[in-house]
């Protein structure tokens, strides 16, 4: 059982690294394909449990750093792609605000990060310096609009995962 096991971690890695480096293709893409690796990966999530799913996650995104051309999808996926083993605790809080506030500070906490990183380390400071503040407002407006539909994606896609598609690659 556990070479079936490592054949499909190993699989759905390589898929998801894939997915990642076609991000390189299409500029909107770069903050696609990270949500596409990650759906990927819940299978290997919701069969084999939080350590597969973080040991997976680290292979995605080392191999990621090495192959993807584009940096930034790559951190993208670094910085977010662990959020699927972690969804599941919040979501066990019971208080609607209190799990609300968590997300938020999830994904304020990672993008103030990650792009803080891009800024200041890699001197990428044209684009988002340069611009306005209402624009970058907009731009973490709708950064936090994606995280949480990202959210919502993962607890469906993990609902039909569990429901519809388990029984058609596990008999």
């Amino acid at each position: 059982m556990k070479s079936r096991e490592i054949a499909l971690c190993g699989m759905l890695n390589a898929l998801a690294v894939v997915l990642m480096n076609l991000g390189s293709l299409v500029p909107l893409a770069t903050f696609c394909t990270p949500l596409l690796a990650m759906l990927v990966l819940l299978p290997v999530l919701e069969e084999y449990g939080a350590r597969m799913g973080w040991a997976a996650w680290v292979s995605v995104s080392i191999l990621s750093l090495l192959l993807v051309t584009d940096r930034e999808t790559a951190l993208v996926y670094v910085f977010f792609g662990w959020y699927p083993m972690v969804r599941p605790k919040v979501a066990a809080i019971r208080s609607k605000v209190l799990r609300f506030g968590v997300k938020f500070l999830i994904c304020n906490g990672l993008i103030f990060t990650l792009y803080g990183l891009v800024l200041r380390l890699m001197g990428l400071t044209a684009d988002l310096l340069d611009s306005t503040r209402l624009m970058n407002a907009l731009l973490l407006i709708l950064g936090n609009l994606v995280f949480f539909l990202t959210d919502l994606v993962l607890q469906r896609m993990t609902l039909v995962w569990t429901v519809k598609l388990r029984k058609r690659f596990f008999k």
